[in-house]
């Protein structure tokens, strides 16, 4: 592994860590009750500055108070896989094209095929897909354009929610993953990766 790979594993796995306990969503404004109880101590520092946001029609302007500057970015960065419960994905195959002679074999061969399907689109949204593209331009004119993917990963505690028959020659496989099993699988995945690049 590279140089640069190995910088980059070094920097990122700090900073996931850091940004595991910052919350998705910032808490919503309090009542006068609350309010009065949460005031600060004298010897607190001053709270963050607030400002009006804008009335709505028929919603009285509320004040907002500005988020700190490591809140912003960790709500950015936080990608959208990690504000749903469970990742699903779904496989496709194809009955009629199984290498087998015997119907009923070639049914669970596509049922095999599709599962292995749905395990790869789990396992893109769990670590991402490398693409790779190349094109190739003479006298402004495109000659060639190519584009190569790659997922590599490792997928347990996926859970088989259906298998169903998707039309006369199709079957579909659907498969469901917690998201606290996602937060593991990439954990394992960058621990893996730094002592490899070490």
């Amino acid at each position: 592994m590279n140089r640069p790979i190995q910088l980059l594993l070094v920097l990122v796995v700090p900073f996931l860590a850091a940004c595991d306990g910052i919350p998705l969503h910032l808490g919503a404004a309090q009542g006068p009750s609350s309010s009065a109880a949460a005031k600060p101590a004298a010897a607190t520092p001053a709270p963050a500055a607030v400002s009006e946001a804008p009335a709505m029609a028929g919603v009285p302007a509320t004040p907002v108070a500005s988020a700190p500057t490591t809140l912003e970015a960790g709500s950015v960065i936080a990608p959208l896989v990690e504000r749903r419960e469970t990742l699903t994905a779904t496989g496709y195959a194809v009955i009629s094209v199984q290498n087998h002679r015997n119907p009923a074999q070639q049914r669970l061969l596509a049922i095999r095929a599709a599962k292995l399907d749905a395990y790869r689109a789990l396992t893109e949204q769990v670590y991402g897909l490398k693409v790779e593209a190349n094109a190739t331009v003479a006298d402004m004119v495109v000659q060639n354009d190519t584009f190569r993917s790659r997922v590599e990963g490792v997928i347990f505690g996926a859970t088989l929610v259906s298998i169903t028959p998707a039309g006369d020659d199709t079957y579909e496989v659907t498969l469901t993953l917690d998201r606290p099993v996602v937060q593991d699988l990439r954990s394992l995945y960058l621990s893996h990766m730094i002592a490899k690049a070490r």
